[in-house]
């Protein structure tokens, strides 16, 4: 699942929406839950009590594996108040059964006596926030007028050529492509803009700044927002792998991050005005994703997948541990649905059906399937139909996506609905609508 809330001409409404795979093909599908009115304050048990009714109306109250949503105060604090714990579901399978009125119950308020499924923080949103992390070391570092002064001729370039036709119509003509205006609230915007300008030679650049009435850049400030658009490149691919949505799964997260430390790094000795830059970001990318570097659903998601398996990892320790891991989570799963390996015998005869001994086949199974999964040659997620356990635990911490990209989308098909000509649609309707075009959109895409 992820939610999100959205504002719109002052009115509110909370975003929902589902993603599953497909346990045969595969396939990932998608569907919007709900774009519901929220009326009043944004408070943690609000959400809450929001999420958990779009939950009951589809009954999905012990199906969903996670949640995720952005790092906005109400909701993480949503989670951690009424997230149900291991403790709560160990305690639930002791009690005695006792019978209750469900409609009763149904009718009754919750009064915050509610459970919500594990929440995860959307990756693509806590890399922005790393991104506020660079703006403070360039606002602090030596180098910080070099970057003021040449980030600001950039904004006259993109102001003047954004106000005025005839300006755009000079930087079109004599680049042969439009420059690029970033989106306040999308960072890679920012570093996409600084790109197309520094794909351009500094002395045609300067061509333009003259007639634009600009100051022309100095070889200097060139060469850092040359150097700016290296270091960041790597963090801008990151963040569209982390809020794809077809082949995206949360699996995918850790894999990501340390990619994205090694080539940032390996980046250092090539840059002169930037050089302690990526130590910068490496260091933000361990504080803010200190708790899954080593969270035991991310590890397992990302092992579980075969395009990474245990490649991605760096220390023979750590391979290690995540082997064990992984063969301790097999060994826990039931074998009553799971279908048993081939086992080739020559026949027996009498003596040695007299001989014949109960054989420890979970320990052993599990262990070889992993050891073979490990040595399996395929990428595709259909080599996981050869190992059942392997299979099963993948669906299981793979369903989630790592961002709340998805959600984010809906909302933007909310604006296509909620424009200033329909602006008085009841609640009802405008949700109706809105999922109508999102669970639409995909259906098409799907059948493509």
């Amino acid at each position: 699942m992820t939610d999100d809330i959205w504002t719109s001409h002052n009115k509110s409404f909370l975003g929902m929406t589902a993603h599953w795979i497909d346990p045969s093909t595969f396939v990932r599908g998608h569907a919007a839950l709900a774009c519901k009115r929220v009326r009043g304050r944004h408070t943690y048990d609000v959400t809450g009590n929001e999420i958990e009714q779009v939950h009951l109306a589809y009954g999905l109250n012990s199906k969903v594996t996670a949640t995720v949503t952005d790092n906005g105060s109400n909701f993480i604090k949503a989670f951690r108040m009424f997230q149900k714990s291991d403790s709560d579901e160990e305690s639930e399978e002791d009690e005695e059964v006792t019978f209750t009125d469900v409609e009763q119950t149904l009718s009754t308020e919750s009064k915050g006596q509610f459970s919500l499924p594990p929440h995860l923080r959307c990756a693509s949103h806590t890399l922005n926030l790393i991104f506020h992390d660079v703006e403070k070391w360039l606002q602090a570092n030596e180098e910080k007028f070099i970057h003021r002064s040449a980030t600001s001729k950039c904004s006259a370039m993109w102001t003047k050529a954004n106000r005025s036709s005839v300006a755009s119509e000079l930087v079109d003509n004599f680049f042969k492509k439009k420059l690029i205006v970033p989106v306040s609230t999308r960072w890679n915007s920012f570093h996409d803009a600084l790109s197309r300008i520094t794909d351009i030679p500094l002395a045609e650049l300067n061509t333009v700044c003259t007639q634009f009435g600009i100051k022309c850049f100095t070889d200097r400030e060139y060469l850092f927002l040359k150097e700016y658009c290296i270091v960041l490149k790597p963090l801008t691919v990151a963040l569209d792998i982390l809020q794809g949505e077809e082949n995206c799964y949360f699996g995918i997260l850790l894999p990501t991050l340390e990619i994205l430390m090694s080539r940032t790094l390996a980046l250092q000795d090539e840059l002169k005005l930037t050089a302690s830059l990526p130590d910068v970001i490496v260091k933000a990318i361990k504080v803010h994703f200190s708790s899954m570097m080593d969270n035991k659903e991310a590890l397992l998601a990302a092992v579980t997948l075969p395009k990474f398996k245990l490649r991605w990892i760096r220390g023979e320790e750590k391979k290690d541990m995540v082997r064990a891991m992984l063969t301790t989570e097999c060994r826990g799963l039931s074998l009553e649905d799971q279908q048993p390996a081939q086992d080739h015998k020559n026949p027996a005869d009498s003596t040695d059906d007299f001989f014949s001994f109960e054989e420890d086949d979970c320990t052993y199974s599990a262990e070889t399937e992993v050891m073979e999964y490990l040595k399996s040659a395929g990428s595709e997620l259909g080599v996981l139909s050869q190992f059942p356990r392997i299979k099963a635990i993948s669906l299981r911490y793979n369903t989630a996506t790592p961002s709340s990209a998805p959600v984010e989308r809906l909302f933007s098909l909310g604006n296509l609905v909620l424009t200033p000509r329909r602006n008085r649609l009841s609640s009802e309707r405008f949700e109706r609508l809105t999922l109508m075009r999102y669970n639409n959109f995909f259906k098409n895409n799907t059948a493509k």
